[in-house]
C-alpha cells in the first residue's frame, strides 16, 4: 500500500458562483472532500469566492481564502501556504481550468505541488472532445461519428460529411453550455456560433 506521509497540506479548488456545473454538486463533494482530508490529519486550504458554500464554513476547512479561483490569485496563495498537493476536482469547470493553466504555465512545478486525485492528464483528454475520442478508440469502445470543429465554417462541413442531425458539444464550457441539436444548417450554425463563443479553445 503506498505511503503518503509526505502530504501534510492540501490546496483544495472549491466551488464559486452560485451558476450550472459549480453550484450545489461541487458545493456537496468539495465539502466532503475537506471533511475527508481533516480526518486524516492533512492541512486544508480553500480558495472559493463565494461565501455562501457550506465548504467555507471554518469548520471544515484549515484556512479559506475567499478568492477568484484563478492562477493569479492561486499561485499567490500557493506561494503563500507552501502546500504538498492540490485537488482540482472540486470547483467544476473553473477549477479544472485553472488548475491546467497552472499546469501549463509550470507554476506547480515551480513550487513542488504534487496534483492529486485526477491527474492533469485525463482532465485534458475528458475536456477536449477530440482527446476524448481517441482515448475511447484506444479503449476499444466505439465512439459515435464525430470531428472537431474550431470554426463555423468547418463545423458545417463536418455535418454534410456525417450528416444531419448532429449533436454540438461544446469544449471547456460550463455544464455543456452552448450545446444542443442541429438538424439543418440554420441551427447548426446559431448552435456553433454561440458555442464556440462560450468555449475556452
Amino acid at each position: 500500500m503506498p505511503k503518503f506521509d509526505w502530504i501534510k497540506k492540501v490546496l483544495v479548488l472549491g466551488s464559486g458562483a452560485i451558476k450550472i456545473g459549480e453550484a450545489a454538486e461541487f458545493d456537496y463533494s468539495g465539502s466532503q472532500c475537506l471533511k475527508a482530508l481533516r480526518e486524516e490529519g492533512i492541512e486544508t486550504v480553500l480558495i472559493n469566492p463565494n461565501i455562501a458554500t457550506i465548504q467555507t464554513d471554518p469548520r471544515l476547512s484549515g484556512k479559506v481564502y475567499l478568492l477568484p479561483v484563478t492562477p493569479e490569485y492561486v499561485e499567490k496563495v500557493i506561494e503563500k501556504e507552501r502546500p504538498d498537493g492540490i485537488l482540482l476536482g472540486f470547483g467544476g469547470q473553473t477549477a479544472l481550468n485553472c488548475g491546467l493553466e497552472l499546469e501549463k504555465t509550470g507554476i506547480l512545478q515551480k513550487y513542488n505541488v504534487k496534483v492529486l486525485g485526477t491527474p492533469v492528464k485525463a482532465i485534458e483528454d475528458t475536456g477536449d472532445r477530440e482527446r476524448f475520442r481517441q482515448a475511447m478508440l484506444e479503449a476499444g469502445v466505439p465512439p459515435l461519428k464525430s470531428k472537431s470543429a474550431t470554426s463555423v465554417k468547418y463545423a458545417l462541413e463536418v455535418a454534410e460529411e456525417i450528416g444531419y442531425p448532429v449533436i454540438v458539444r461544446v469544449a471547456f464550457t460550463l455544464g455543456g453550455k452552448g450545446s444542443g441539436v442541429a438538424h439543418n444548417p440554420a441551427e447548426l450554425k446559431e448552435h456553433a456560433t454561440r458555442g464556440i463563443g462560450q468555449s475556452r479553445i
